[in-house]
């Protein structure tokens, strides 16, 4: 009725079966009468707005950020009027924490978009760049052997897939009950992440008994603990496209809603800032149990050739561009570096530790005048290994090199590959080690160089009041003889000195080696011969590799026993390990890690790029 009243131009006056009995109106008539007037307006204001075609008005994406971080967003919605309730949005309700809440997408502003898309591609980016990042989905292989890992088909974006994979390693290695326990509701907090989950299942050495439900949750818990990570733990901005999942039905089959994802992105083509501005939608999330619920329907978007650009722009965006381009030391570089497309460090840090620092050491390097070099701030959940340090040109720090779970991302001259381990333990150190990860870190503390390995003189003495070590005059002298005090000959020293005066010479001998594995996943399409020669004619298999391989460390031995072998015993051990040693540039990397490890293989060598 109110309807119908609403659509006429002059509407009559409401029938009534008798006159009032008093002038004075009750107090339930008025509220019915008020309630009818809502009503009408409501459906009237739906009949203009459907005349006009009336679009969702955008939004700068730093207002979005800044209202979300003094926690205005929960205002807001509570602000929507009874009529925009009533009336709906394009993209319809989502439902949370037993709630209906609006999907309050919206679209960048043309200079955000222009700022976005100048940050990551620089100026007069190719047509074959943009075409690696449009064209990579963050898809599982549906090979068996490699069924846990993200399949690259296209050079560039491998920094994000890499990281991706490390993070999704973690819940499904280390979380496997609890993946099938969890509410939907409340996912992150009901994982209880500060043990390992000890059960028959774990550590999981059976990849193809995963199921798809586990893998696709450990990939939606992976990627929002990412962008709540470049939140600052306060907000994830999820960026989409203007095309939703939902628009295709909630019951709607698999294969529909593919047809119909395939069907929008047919004809989609990203060549510039406007090209992208038309088709992004962003939504910003406070709450983890919303943006589980929302990404795990969204998950056919990332699945499809755009998903891997649109992670990077949302794990920007999440981060705040402003702040990204804070925590650059050059800003005017592109992240995506030319000529090939490559993600650069500052994205694979940002992936891991929540900001766009470009480098790997930790902490930051202080170069006069008010002038930093920013690193790695803090610890991390998965780590960071680079085969340009086996080469010296840079240091990692021991947050990125020993991070909360075994898995590192692995960086080489132009690929991103990961490397994990099936047990936490292998990251344990015995007495000594811990001792002398220790006093590493209180000489790291005072380098000044950003990680070069040396210290001076009066830094020198500050670590040996602070380790309690008593080098006799004779040494101390020869060690501050030129200055200043590298890393390598204090060391050498050290365990030269006998523990009793701080050193680390084990006269006991219980400082054995140690034996574990490590597996090694790369992405990329590979030519897989598994050591074995094909029939004639038969083309080698491409796929991603997934290799293991066993690793031994032999115990530390002073510069001079390890270069003269005058144990005999030793020289024997060296010997066997020598006949079983295998050696590739991923050796290089693991040894940064664990020096002098031996590596060994059964079928192809690992590749790193």
């Amino acid at each position: 009725m109110a309807l119908r009243m609403s659509l006429q131009g002059s509407p009559p006056e409401a029938k009534r079966s008798k006159p009032r009995e008093s002038a004075e109106e009750s107090v339930e008539a008025k509220n019915r009468r008020l309630q009818r007037e809502l009503l009408a307006s409501a459906a009237e204001k739906r009949m203009k707005a459907a005349e006009n075609k009336r679009v969702v008005p955008t939004r700068p994406v730093s207002a979005i950020g800044e209202a979300a971080e003094k926690g205005l967003v929960a205002s807001a919605r509570s602000s929507v009027s009874r009529e925009e309730v009533a009336s709906g949005l394009p993209d319809g309700r989502i439902e949370g924490s037993g709630r209906a809440e609006l999907d309050t997408r919206v679209e960048l502003s043309p200079v955000e978009t222009d700022g976005l898309f100048s940050m990551v591609f620089g100026i007069g980016v190719s047509k074959n760049i943009l075409a690696q990042w449009c064209n990579q989905g963050i898809r599982f292989s549906s090979d068996p052997e490699t069924c846990i890992g993200l399949v690259q088909h296209e050079g560039g974006p491998c920094g994000v897939l890499a990281t991706i994979q490390a993070f999704v390693l973690k819940y499904l290695l280390f979380f496997p009950d609890d993946l099938n326990k969890f509410q939907d509701d409340s996912p992150l907090q009901s994982l209880d992440l500060t043990k390992f989950c000890q059960s028959s299942s774990s550590p999981l050495n059976d990849f193809t008994s995963i199921t798809e439900d586990r893998k696709a949750r450990s990939l939606v818990l992976g990627m929002l603990e990412i962008l709540f990570l470049c939140g600052n733990m306060k907000r994830a901005v999820v960026a989409t496209l203007s095309f939703s999942s939902r628009q295709s039905g909630e019951g709607s089959e698999d294969g529909q809603n593919n047809e119909t994802m395939n069907s929008y992105l047919e004809g989609l083509s990203i060549e510039s800032a406007s090209d992208l501005q038309k088709v992004l939608r962003i939504k910003t999330y406070t709450a983890h149990n919303v943006a589980f619920q929302d990404i795990m329907s969204e998950l056919p978007i990332f699945q499809s050739r755009m998903g891997a650009l649109l992670f990077l722009i949302s794990a920007l965006l999440s981060r705040g561009l402003e702040s990204i381009q804070a925590d650059r030391d050059d800003p005017s570089l592109p992240l995506v570096t030319a000529p090939f497309g490559h993600a650069s460090q500052e994205i694979v840090n940002l992936l891991l530790c929540g900001q766009a620092v470009p480098n790997v050491f930790d902490g930051r390097m202080d170069l006069g005048g008010g002038m930093f070099l920013m690193g790695i701030s803090t610890s991390v959940e998965v780590g960071f290994l680079t085969l340009l340090e086996s080469l010296n040109f840079c240091k990692v720090g021991r947050h990125l090199k020993c991070p909360r779970w075994p898995i590192w991302v692995v960086g080489s001259e132009s690929h991103y590959t990961v490397l994990f381990a099936l047990d936490p333990s292998v990251q344990d150190e015995n007495e000594l080690e811990e001792r002398e990860s220790r006093i590493h870190r209180i000489f790291d503390a005072q380098d000044q160089s950003g990680g070069g390995g040396f210290i001076s003189i009066e830094g020198f003495q500050q670590v040996l009041r602070e380790c309690n070590i008593n080098f006799p005059p004779a040494k101390l002298e020869s060690l501050c003889f030129s200055g200043f005090i590298v890393w390598s000959e204090f060391l050498q020293e050290l365990l030269e000195l006998d523990r009793s005066l701080g050193g680390l010479k084990d006269s006991s001998g219980s400082m054995g080696k140690k034996l574990f594995d490590l597996y090694h996943f790369n992405g990329i399409a590979k030519s897989v011969l598994n050591g074995n020669v094909g029939m004639v004619g038969e083309s080698p298999l491409q796929r991603p590799r997934l290799c293991k391989l066993s690793v031994s460390v032999p115990p530390r031995w002073t510069q001079e026993e390890f270069l003269s072998d005058r144990c005999d015993d030793r020289k024997n051990e060296v010997g066997q390990a020598a006949e079983l040693t295998q050696h590739a540039p991923l050796v290089d990397c693991i040894r940064t890690r664990w020096p002098r490890a031996v590596c060994s293989w059964i079928g192809d060598a690992p590749s790193i790029v």
